[in-house]
């Protein structure tokens, strides 16, 4: 791509996690990770509390993320940073920092949209990992964000489906927290879905029209069924768990899987990639990889570091756009609602 050598750091701050990653030449060297475990206590991200912590940590992260990569601040060509979408207070940390060092070494500061970071993760040099051929098309699953996504080219991408209400990611873990699970309940859900006969219960599927989710009616609908069973057995979380958690995964999986069979059919598409926290999910990996054998799909699933929150995935952006000269100025703002 070019014979210059860059490297680039980036940095992360748009939930409860604080990141920075330094990439050479589009090869990571380093990507630390600080999470924010106060939140566990809360059962949810409580915004100002992540703030806070974002601005204890983002020093420490930046200097490790150094550290590791055996690099000098003054060996940096620029900064990438994370402008949106995300908490407006966990941003602000992180875009602040990003100005203030970029304009202190006198190099340019690169702005990152976080959904497209966790599409073009897939681009960070992997070994044993495969890069998508355009045109893709990438599912983004995490706790904010369900969006299905045409991928063109690094900077061409259209949004074809989204949820109308709320996230997958805030499914699981809503309905973790109806069955007494600790949060973040995803991880939970899916160990004990793998114990589990996911036919046990049967849920409705929201019937929403086109690419478009919704999971906001299968959280009430499983609030109203494990309400109804445990008046009548007070017990029947306890002797069920596993049995609901892999019903509950059966569901959802089955939800996202139907979306994005209509996507491939509509667009003729068969590269299929996924992205965010959620893709690290056990069962929507099978799933997606039986879709190579059903539906002839090409399938690319990151390495598991790089699906939920991190770093890497903002250098790797901040890399592509900086061989094409594309720099932010010092009075860009940090924007909560930034749209692809």
């Amino acid at each position: 791509m070019t014979s210059q050598n860059i490297y680039i750091l980036g940095i992360e701050s748009s939930c409860d996690d604080t990141a920075a990653s330094v990439i050479f030449n589009g090869k990571i060297l380093s990507n630390v990770v600080t999470s924010q475990k106060i939140h566990e206590d809360y059962g949810g991200v409580v915004p100002e509390l992540a703030s806070r912590a974002h601005q204890q940590n983002i020093v420490p992260a930046v200097h490790q993320a150094l550290s590791l990569a055996h690099v000098k601040k003054e060996d940096l060509n620029a900064i990438a940073f994370t402008r949106g979408p995300g908490l407006m207070g966990s941003l602000l940390v992180g875009t602040s920092f990003a100005k203030s060092l970029a304009f202190g070494l006198n190099i340019p500061l690169i702005d990152v949209n976080h959904m497209q970071a966790h599409i073009l993760a897939h681009f960070i040099d992997e070994p044993g990992f495969d890069k998508p051929q355009f045109p893709f098309l990438a599912m983004t699953i995490s706790g904010g964000h369900t969006q299905i996504v045409k991928v063109n080219s690094y900077f061409d991408m259209v949004v074809i489906g989204e949820t109308i209400d709320d996230a997958v990611g805030e499914a699981f873990d809503k309905s973790g927290k109806i069955l007494g699970l600790g949060y973040p309940a995803g991880p939970e859900i899916d160990k004990r879905a793998q114990l589990g006969d996911p036919k046990a219960f049967k849920f409705t599927k929201p019937k929403v029209e086109g690419l478009n989710f919704s999971f906001s009616g299968l959280k009430t609908a499983i609030l109203y069924f494990i309400q109804k069973q445990t008046k009548e057995d007070p017990d029947f979380i306890e002797k069920n768990l596993n049995d609901i958690c892999a019903s509950i995964q059966y569901t959802i999986i089955g939800i996202l899987m139907d979306k994005l069979k209509l996507a491939s059919k509509q667009t003729g598409i068969k590269h299929i990639a996924i992205g965010g926290g959620v893709s690290a999910n056990s069962g929507i990996r099978k799933a997606l990889k039986s879709g190579e054998a059903k539906f002839g799909w090409t399938t690319y699933i990151p390495k598991f570091e790089f699906t939920t929150d991190n770093a890497a995935m903002i250098a790797i952006v901040g890399y592509l756009k900086f061989l094409e000269g594309d720099f932010a100025d010092q009075d860009i703002m940090a924007s909560a609602r930034l749209k692809i």
